[in-house]
């Protein structure tokens, strides 16, 4: 046996083993120890090898998906190796064979998935400039392509898809791929284009890949074959609802770095909690499929604008006909019908699951019902790929019991009238006793043998007894079966029939059972492509009937798209902050267009700068999503892509401060920002001495609002950018309002023409609870530096203050040499005038 795990262990060195032995999966050795310190079971040990004991651990079969779902938490993978052979006919171990291999991108278990999050597995080649990028989501068959043109991009589409499991090829050494959970180094041969492009023609049955709008995408069809070739091994069976590939092109979507996706707090806070996010407010889906598409359209906003203004058109009827609550109310019963289906094409699928999925296609005309009558093409279009099933349902209904056991292996799945065959197996295994006792008497009353009686035993089956003083007596056709002291037991062709009848008859009800289970999957693999348009149709409605609600119960507004440069918002509104918050929320207005294309905020800490920057980003990323949007009224033209430099952090791990983090951060938005950008910039430069910052937020402002001309919101606490408009027509200042009163800070949140007209960091640093003396230190601190002294002077000894960089007052010796003709100067009046110029400058 250990022999044989061992040849086992040999072919999954990385993986742990799950050893059948009976009712246990066992692990040994290496893997024993790890397990227990993972799961806090017992190590144990059994046998010895080379004079030493064997390690080992176990968990029962019937709990392991407990055990699985924790170890694929924590990013192991597993071997599953089951027993294939008969152990009536093995001569030896039982033969075991590895049937599946448990990783945290390829499952499908429903008691190991994350009912409202996909798990992807994703796949990476390429080097720097040019990445090729595959995901997957196995639980849904969603197969997608695309390529990433420099190494900050393609962070950003890892941010995005937040892989369960990421494949890299071995030449690729950026620790963002190394680092990241459930990274695993794959072998450069697993990412051959020629062999990636056949197995996805094999995969999907087609000649070429032309259909799917990929050809020219060698890149991205490599990572595509080392993920399909990926899922293969560790699944070990066929995957037919892996039946096509998508494209995912950047200019389809609104691009969001990572850092812009953490800023934003999409569906993770700072804290990489759930917990007060976009996600957090907007999630009301009556399904998990609901829930993961809206998580999906809020991290791929879109810029095709009539597929999103087909969306609000969804919205818009739900709300017209006040629908909203009718529908959501018919989608309650919906299970997860995506993921079923997969289960269901892996032939993995447990009777739970079909019930489940009755139950989904059943309620059918109750959404068909539940739906506006008049309604735009989108709503017609997703009615439309609902479908009807009625044949399906009336063969599900009559095959399966209304609450069947989780597993097929027991039985007791199937329905009784559904099969002539099984129900005269149960009746037989069940009524044995009722026919025994009819048996016993009828030959009682033909033999008139007072003392015989009809049993059974394990060993000799069924059998008439006859007490020894009436055996004599026994009839010709019973057949002598065993002499006991008291006692004779026969057998009649009669109970042999019945004996080898009942004996059989549960195992052959179960097998039969089984069989009929087989022959529903494969009736719901035939129509496996029209189930799954409809769970995309229920899906869809579920997320439009969620926008719909949040809309009515949130005061958002429709927003509308022009082509015109402009994004003008009237009484925007941060709808997280907002749910948060005990009194009402202040709203506040934006409006940038061609002519003002950055808003140069100043104000207090605590003011609202950044809650105010961040409703505005979120207002434009609801609007590429097609939802309506927490304002009165908002226009806009369609933005490439969203940019943040929000925030203070470091990168310890990839060696960068604070300020780097700032500085790479800030050069990624000046490199790729364009005119149709919206950026969000705060407090640019304070991670640096103070004029270094404010020269550098300073030629950033500039470069933004000269050169880019993108829409930009430009929060500083360097009061000298406020001459920027000056000089920079495309700029406008503004401020958050704050006031004093009783020596407190009352902050208004309310956002005002013109530059901010005083700080009020010593209040709030009161606030914060700074001690009292340490304030009015401060305070007297601050009398000295506004009335001009300068801090160096009392310390260092007059060391010569820096020239302040946006001085207005020009200096004598300029003003002197720009008011002299030099055509009208003598060589002697020249040399006087070149000495005057020294004497000046000194």
């Amino acid at each position: 046996m250990m022999q044989q795990y061992l040849s086992i262990k040999r072919e999954h060195p990385n993986e742990l083993v799950f050893y059948r032995m009976g009712d246990f999966y066992e692990l040994f050795y290496d893997d024993a120890r790890r397990a227990a310190e993972l799961l806090d079971i017992t190590l144990t040990a059994r046998g010895k090898s080379a004079g030493e004991s064997i390690p080992m651990a176990g968990v029962p079969y019937h709990a392991a998906e407990n055990y699985l779902a924790r170890l694929v938490r924590g990013g192991h993978s597993v071997a599953i190796a089951e027993q294939i052979g008969d152990p009536a006919t093995s001569k030896g171990p039982v033969e075991r064979r590895v049937v599946r291999i448990v990783t945290p991108g390829t499952l499908s278990d429903e008691a190991l998935l994350d009912a409202r999050q996909e798990q992807l597995l994703v796949a990476v080649t390429g080097s720097a400039g040019s990445y090729g990028i595959a995901y997957l989501d196995l639980g849904s068959g969603r197969f997608r392509l695309l390529l990433a043109d420099s190494e900050e991009a393609l962070i950003g589409e890892l941010e995005r898809l937040n892989p369960a499991e990421l494949l890299y090829h071995e030449e690729l050494e950026q620790p963002a791929l190394q680092q990241r959970r459930g990274a695993r180094r794959q072998p450069g041969w697993a990412f051959d284009v020629e062999s990636a492009r056949r197995a996805l023609n094999e995969q999907f049955q087609t000649r070429d890949l032309q259909g799917f709008g990929c050809d020219d995408m060698p890149l991205a069809i490599a990572a595509a074959g080392c993920l399909l070739q990926y899922v293969r091994d560790t699944q070990r069976s066929s995957l037919p609802h892996i039946d096509g590939i998508g494209v995912e092109r950047h200019s389809d979507s609104v691009v969001m770095d990572a850092a812009t996706r953490r800023n934003l707090e999409i569906d993770r806070n700072l804290a990489g909690g759930e917990d007060h996010t976009l996600l957090w407010v907007m999630d009301r889906c009556r399904t998990s499929m609901g829930s993961r598409l809206l998580r999906r359209w809020l991290h791929r906003p879109l810029t095709d604008i009539a597929l999103l203004q087909s969306r609000q058109d969804g919205i818009a009827d739900l709300l017209a006909e006040m629908h909203v609550d009718a529908l959501r109310d018919t989608l309650k019963p919906v299970g997860d019908l995506e993921r079923i289906l997969t289960r269901v094409a892996l032939r993995s699928a447990r009777p739970r699951d079909l019930t489940r999925l009755l139950l989904t296609l059943s309620t059918l005309p109750t959404i068909h019902a539940a739906l506006p009558a008049q309604r735009h093409e989108r709503l017609e279009a997703l009615a439309a790929g609902l479908g009807d099933y009625p044949a399906l349902i009336a063969q599900l209904d009559a095959a399966l019991i209304d609450n069947p056991p989780v597993v097929i292996r027991d039985g007791g799945v199937i329905a009784e009238g559904y099969d002539e065959e099984l129900d005269e197996l149960r009746r037989i295994s069940t009524h044995a006793g009722d026919f025994l006792l009819d048996i016993e008497q009828r030959e009682r009353a033909a033999s008139g043998l007072s003392t015989l009686k009809v049993g059974y035993n394990r060993v000799h089956g069924y059998y008439i007894e006859i007490s020894r003083s009436q055996s004599e007596r026994a009839p010709e056709h019973y057949t002598r079966r065993q002499t006991l002291k008291n006692t004779e037991r026969f057998i009649t062709p009669e109970l042999k029939e019945f004996e080898d009848r009942a004996l059989s008859a549960k195992s052959r009800a179960l097998a039969r059972e089984k069989q009929l289970y087989e022959g529903l999957l494969d009736t719901l693999n035939a129509v496996l492509g029209p189930l799954r348009a409809t769970a995309s149709a229920l899906a869809e409605l579920d997320v439009l009937a969620t926008l719909a609600e949040r809309a009515d119960r949130l005061d958002l507004c429709r927003p509308s798209f022009c082509e015109t440069p402009s994004f003008s918002v009237h009484d925007g509104r941060h709808l997280v902050v907002e749910q948060v918050l005990d009194e009402p929320f202040i709203a506040n207005d934006t409006a940038l267009d061609d002519s003002t294309r950055m808003l140069l905020i100043t104000g207090p800490n605590m003011g609202g700068k950044s809650t105010y920057m961040r409703q505005n980003a979120i207002i434009a990323l609801l609007a590429h999503v097609g939802s309506f949007v927490p304002a009165s009224a908002a226009t806009l033209a369609p933005l490439d892509r969203i940019f943040t430099r929000i925030g203070a952090s470091d990168d310890l791990a990839g060696g960068r401060s604070t300020f780097m983090v700032e500085m790479t951060e800030t050069a990624n938005i000046l490199h790729n920002a364009t005119p149709r950008s919206l950026v969000l910039m705060d407090e640019i430069g304070r991670g640096t001495s103070t004029f270094d910052g404010l020269s550098i937020a300073w030629a950033a402002a500039v470069h933004l609002g000269r050169e880019v001309r993108a829409f930009t919101l430009f929060s500083t606490h360097y009061f000298e950018l406020t001459s920027l408009p000056d000089t920079c027509d495309s700029m406008l200042n503004v401020h958050l309002d704050a006031t004093e009163h009783r020596d407190h800070v009352v902050f208004l949140h309310k956002i005002q023409r013109g530059p901010a007209n005083r700080s009020f960091g010593l209040q709030v640093a009161r606030l914060a609870g700074i001690p009292a003396t340490v304030i009015s230190a401060a305070a007297g601190k601050l009398r000295e530096l506004e009335a001009g002294r300068n801090i160096q002077q009392e310390t260092a000894g007059a060391a010569p203050a820096q020239t302040d960089l946006f001085a207005a007052a020009e200096h004598p010796a300029l003003t002197r040499l720009r008011e002299t003709n030099p055509d009208e100067l003598t060589p002697r009046a020249a040399l006087d005038l070149l000495y005057e110029l020294r004497g000046a400058a000194e």
